[in-house]
């Protein structure tokens, strides 16, 4: 009997199913008679899904159709197609839609009488037309049906809703540095793959994405020769062969896509063998603009114009130049414009591409004040977070910096970029993404998307999950793409209704039920708040230096200006709140918290990982669908939630030692140490959750990242490997409480640092005469400003004295001879000025630790009369000749010791009027 149920229970379904299918019904397609590609495109894709769902289909190419039959009707706003039809279906010729809208139309009552099904596609433009084409398709795959009938009118809010690729690696390639990457087979298989990228333009198109960023260092020696200049090819003949092939392959399937290819490129970085061949380095930042790098710079423009006139340009003044000042102005007016203007002329053409200035490492608003007399078809963009996801509330200098951009008249980009705080775990809140994009336009004033990987920039296409065979980002991270898209296109949607939207694709991707869809998506927007909540609380940077799951160490979170606090994070890039030496600070002097504060955070953080984790398990027992995938989000869940818990734990923690800071009491150390111990258990949790499923959690895995601890040569880069580190400093701290309660005065002598001594240097530059560290000694010679204080360790040091006038205009260069290898003491000033040298800075500088200069030595280790106090960094060079170059700007040159004399970085803390006890010693 139960076999007979079941088989009545199946023919029944098989019933129910088949009277809701066409039953091959025969639809005809009516196109105009020459389609432009992207109709043409947008039509096949109707068709296929007009066949999947059992429909027979025909199309026909004519501008004055029949509509005597169960006809689609595409056609762009006011081609002929659209002038014979769009009354039939009662379009209003006024309400033409914005660029790339569409409008939908149902058959007028005269039609409705003459055949069972009409309908009509109108684009204000092709593009629009391909996306009213995705739109009807998308409903019959849904409904598994043609509509009976609709009508609705839809555009794009943003101008540019695009994605990025980088053609970069997670390391530097043999004798190069940073993003210098030739276009090849060996480096980039998957550029060669042209099913690769029908499968990605196909992903994006289908999220109405219409532009595709390239990211690269110096693109053109890998895709265009130049007369003058034969020998700055970078590829051998066969591959310069197959990259024209594929670059012309992918903007023509780009185009007919609605999608167009931009070709980023940094500035100024030449080619390998150009600079051989010339004696220079590929890049330098203190270089100042030359005529013969101008020259090939403007040539390699110029015929890339000629030979790509379809894509666009995306010019980054910076990392690899002087930063803001004259020589960005002068740079893109004199070189860049009249570049692309020059292959405008090869071309015979006149109509202007478009350039995006990127508004990184440059003073964006002087740059575009200068050159839009010049060239009027110009774009800005800027990072929305900086490398980071933190907030949907930005304020502060950044936003101004956005809305300044924004009146220039031009379209402002926003930029979601990197992700540090992101990598590696999915990200899939609908809710923060929804705000984030209203930001856009409300806070930032900004009205188009330049959206990065979720996850594993540096290790395109793949993602950093160790399955086998390795995860594709597009595939993984789908819903990061399709949110930020959806959003893009329309930001001001219901939240109900997309809770519903969100729910519901998730349920049909994982074979489950609308409620436990609703769960995934719990589980997506909870743990989606406890990466940006962590990082602009209690962040040291917004930039890639940091990798934030990696966790941080204990003098990261209570002395983050020793670590090069990066303050914008705090200034822009969330809502007005306090750091942990804010918080613990009024603290103790009971003055009253202001905004968002580390305590709330982290029990927000807390709440917000026990919440993902379950409604995580909730949905569990519904999967049906592609349960490795939905394990692997479990996971990820319970990882953000471990860790929550170790940042809270860690915060805990810190805010004792803090406060001992100030009382002096030991009691407070005593205090601090379960919360450090409960930390390092919630980090070894995630260290387990992480082993096997996980690469990596960075994907640049250079000496750029500082942040919690140095990724020179792909090391320290998963939760394993910074376990023992974070139980040494447990350890650490247990034997320096106890050493502090030892009887004997011990902790006077851990405080004192060994004298650093002169190296054996000839200096062979012109400088201004020497100088002792002593009060009272002037440290330039054009300025009465004397030395007030300095760090005891430098006393035996000989500084040398330069003309402050002469930093500001030129810069400093000093050059000199070592027989065994030396560091340069440098100072740096540590507040920001218009004539003071900044610090090395990652952010803006991927150079920034070349020689190992990233990191300070000696926070606040001299005090000089009327400048900030001084940061100490130091410069490594090997023996032999050298030369030390540094940017414009005031700074000390303050001497130089032998390479293996180590100076332990600590905070001197001679800054008058702060409460100064050295606590770093605690913990390492």
């Amino acid at each position: 009997m139960k076999t007979i149920r079941n088989w009545i229970a199946f023919v029944c379904c098989v019933l129910l199913f088949c009277s809701f299918k066409p039953a091959g019904e025969t639809v005809t397609i009516i196109l105009p008679k020459t389609p432009h590609g992207r109709v043409a495109f947008g039509a096949e894709k109707l068709v296929a899904a007009l066949k999947q769902t059992g429909y027979q289909v025909t199309t026909v190419k004519q501008d004055n159709p029949s509509l005597q039959k169960r006809v689609i009707v595409i056609s762009v706003w006011d081609d002929a197609l659209f002038k014979a039809t769009a009354g039939v279906f009662q379009i209003n010729k006024q309400t033409k839609p914005g660029k790339e809208g569409f409008v939908l139309g149902a058959p007028g009552a005269a039609v409705k009488k003459k055949t069972s099904y009409a309908q009509f596609v109108g684009g204000a433009d092709a593009s629009g037309t391909l996306y009213g084409c995705l739109e009807l398709a998308d409903r019959i795959k849904t409904t598994g049906k043609l509509p009976d009938a609709i009508t609705m009118i839809d555009q794009p809010e943003m101008v540019l809703r695009g994605a990025c690729i980088g053609m970069q690696k997670p390391y530097y390639l043999p004798g190069r540095t940073v993003y210098e990457y030739p276009y090849t087979p060996e480096q980039f298989p998957w550029f060669y793959d042209k099913a690769h990228w029908i499968s990605y333009l196909d992903s994006l198109v289908e999220n109405r994405m219409n532009s595709l960023y390239l990211w690269s260092g110096h693109p053109f020696a890998s895709l265009v020769k130049l007369k003058d200049y034969p020998y700055a090819v970078e590829v051998d003949d066969a591959t310069f062969k197959k990259n024209e092939e594929v670059f012309r392959f992918l903007t023509k399937e780009a185009d007919k896509r609605g999608i167009w290819v931009i070709q980023m490129f940094y500035n100024i970085i030449v080619s390998k063998p150009f600079a051989e061949k010339h004696n220079i380095k590929t890049q330098d930042r203190e270089r100042p603009i030359v005529p013969l790098i101008a020259d090939y710079t403007r040539k390699s423009i110029a015929a890339f114009v000629q030979k790509y006139p379809n894509v666009g340009l995306m010019v980054a003044l910076g990392e690899a130049m002087e930063g803001v000042g004259n020589d960005d102005i002068e740079w893109f007016t004199k070189t860049i414009i009249p570049g692309v203007k020059d292959g405008l002329k090869l071309l015979g053409k006149t109509e202007e591409p478009p350039i995006v200035l990127r508004a990184h490492d440059t003073d964006a608003p002087a740059v575009m004040e200068a050159a839009t007399p010049l060239y009027k078809n110009l774009y800005t963009e800027a990072k929305y977070n900086g490398e980071a996801l933190t907030t949907y509330t930005p304020r502060g200098p950044w936003a101004e910096l956005h809305r300044n951009l924004s009146r220039n008249g031009t379209v402002q980009i926003e930029n979601v970029h990197i992700l540090a705080n992101l990598e590696p775990f999915r990200y899939g809140s609908a809710d923060f993404i929804q705000k984030s994009v209203k930001a856009m336009h409300d806070v930032h004033h900004g009205n188009a998307l330049h959206l990065y990987p979720q996850a594993s920039f540096w290790d395109w296409p793949y993602a950093a999950d160790s399955a086998s065979p390795r995860l594709l980002q597009i595939e993984r991270d789908w819903i990061w793409y399709k949110e930020w898209a959806r959003y893009a296109w329309n930001c001001r949607r219901d939240r109900n209704q997309e809770v519903e939207y969100w729910g519901g694709l998730l349920a049909d991707k994982f074979g489950t039920k609308q409620a436990q869809g609703k769960n995934i998506l719990t589980a997506y927007e909870e743990s989606g708040e406890i990466a940006p909540k962590l990082l602009r609380r209690v962040g040291i940077t917004d930039g890639n230096r940091q990798t934030l799951t990696l966790g941080m160490f204990m003098n990261q979170l209570i002395n983050p200006f020793r670590f090069g606090l990066f303050t914008l994070l705090y200034d822009s890039e969330g809502p007005e709140g306090e750091m942990l030496i804010e918080y613990a600070e009024k603290e103790w002097k009971k003055e009253k918290h202001i905004g968002e504060t580390p305590v709330q955070v982290m029990n927000e953080v807390v709440a917000h990982g026990n919440k993902a984790v379950q409604a995580i398990e909730q949905a569990t027992a519904g999967i049906t669908k592609e349960k490795d995938e939905f394990l692997r989000i479990k996971n990820d869940m319970y990882c953000y939630r471990a860790l929550a818990n170790c940042f809270a734990e860690k915060s805990k923690a810190s805010l004792w030692v803090l406060r001992y800071k100030y009382s002096r009491q030991l009691s407070d150390l005593d205090s601090a140490l379960p919360y450090l111990r409960k930390s390092v258990e919630y980090y070894r949790e995630l260290a387990d959750l992480t082993k096997g499923t996980y690469r990596y959690a960075n994907s640049m895995q250079t000496a750029q990242r500082k942040i919690p601890i140095g990724g020179d040569n792909g090391k320290n880069k998963t939760w394993v490997e910074l376990l023992p580190f974070y139980e040494k400093e447990l350890s650490h701290f247990e034997r320096s409480i106890d050493s502090l309660k030892n009887p004997k005065p011990v902790a006077a002598t851990v405080t004192k640092k060994p004298l650093l001594e002169n190296a054996d240097v000839t200096v062979l530059s012109e400088y201004a005469g020497n100088y002792t560290f002593a009060v009272g000694q002037m440290m330039f010679s054009d300025t009465m400003s004397v030395i007030k204080n300095y760090a005891p360790e430098l006393a035996n040091l000989k500084g040398y004295r330069f003309n402050k006038a002469r930093q500001i205009a030129a810069g400093t260069t000093i050059r000199f001879s070592n027989a065994k290898p030396v560091k340069v003491l440098v100072g740096f000033f540590n507040k920001k000025g218009p004539w003071l040298l900044g610090a090395p800075e990652l952010e803006t500088n991927a150079a920034a630790n070349d020689y190992g200069q990233a990191e300070t030595k000696i926070a606040n280790g001299v005090v000089i009369t009327g400048f900030p106090a001084v940061n100490i960094h130091t410069y490594s060079f090997p023996a032999g000749t050298n030369t030390l170059t540094l940017a414009k700007g005031a700074c000390m040159i303050i001497g130089f010791i032998d390479s293996d004399q180590v100076i332990k970085p600590y905070d001197a803390g001679l800054v008058p009027g702060v409460t100064k006890l050295e606590l770093d010693w605690l913990f390492e």
